[in-house]
């Protein structure tokens, strides 16, 4: 709550002995700390009440969706200021547990323990996605079976040669601990087979720098969200079937999960507003204009 203050030097009672000059002295400073104290008083009364904010933070995946979506509810409410950041589902799930953010972003689905750890998280799924397995545009090669893929990644074929490629030592690239994109990676192509990432893979901390990685290494392979694969890259078909979008819908890609939106607790009314619109038919166009799947 603001109120107004009055500040005056006029009544100031001052001894008879007491010369002109130390009177004019004495005001000045009165009326100058009057005014510093007013100004700081009335900027807080009209500092950043007007603007809402809002903070979201996790999954490189999803982060472009929300970037979007987040330029565009600014675009059309000036008074809403949205702070969009990645660093991994892991990191936007413990942030919002914690309290440090209002919205998390994950790429999977929330463990047992986070759970335990944060009971009131709720999830709305936002999206549909797939990881694809990709190496630089100059490989010869154009697929591999799903046991090839995890025993390349878990340092047992090291040379291109044993796939039927050229005869160079693979270079094998994954994502960060906590990166939802490699826990889906190896929940459908390693745990299946109980093999782990090879120590010696290459840990790179986004889908972006995986992607540039390959883009410009061509004995690199890697693995990233399907809405990161561009024309910079080749995504490898796997036992037969192409990594698409057409694909992950009919059922044939052995790789999917859900994007998801994370709170803590029920959302409060700026968080539903943020989440509803990327529920919404502008929202969801979002999704699939980044390349991946919409929820309807």
């Amino acid at each position: 709550m603001c109120h107004s203050f009055y500040f005056g030097g006029g009544d100031i009672m001052r001894s008879k002995t007491k010369t002109k000059s130390k009177k004019i002295t004495i005001g000045m400073r009165v009326s100058i700390v009057g005014i510093i104290v007013f100004a700081a008083l009335f900027a807080g009364c009209i500092g950043d009440n007007d603007i809402k904010t809002l903070t979201v933070a996790g999954s490189t995946t999803v982060l472009p969706i929300n970037q979007e979506c987040a330029r565009l509810m600014m675009d059309t409410n000036p008074g809403l200021k949205i702070s969009v950041s990645g660093g991994g589902s892991g990191h936007g799930i413990k942030s919002v547990g914690a309290g440090e953010i209002n919205i998390g972003a994950a790429s999977r689905d929330i463990k047992s323990e986070e759970m335990e750890t944060y009971p009131d998280l709720k999830a709305v799924g936002v999206g549909k996605d797939s990881v694809a397995i990709v190496v630089n545009r100059a490989n010869s090669i154009n697929g591999l079976t799903m046991d090839e893929v995890s025993k390349i990644f878990a340092g047992e074929i090291t040379n291109w040669k044993e796939v039927g490629g050229e005869d160079s030592k693979i270079r094998v690239l994954t994502r960060e601990d906590g990166s939802g994109t490699r826990e889906v990676f190896e929940k459908y192509v390693l745990k299946p087979s109980l093999r782990d990432i090879s120590k010696e893979a290459s840990v790179k901390p986004s889908n972006g720098e995986v992607r540039a990685t390959v883009k410009t290494d061509d004995k690199s392979i890697g693995y990233l969200s399907l809405g990161y694969v561009d024309t910079s890259i080749k995504a490898l078909g796997i036992d037969g079937v192409e990594a698409t979008v057409e694909n992950v819908l009919a059922g044939n890609y052995p790789i999917v999960r859900t994007l998801y939106l994370v709170t803590n607790g029920e959302p409060d009314k700026l968080e539903s507003e943020f989440i509803d619109f990327v529920l919404s038919n502008d929202g969801q166009g979002v999704v699939e204009e980044m390349g991946y799947i919409s929820v309807k």
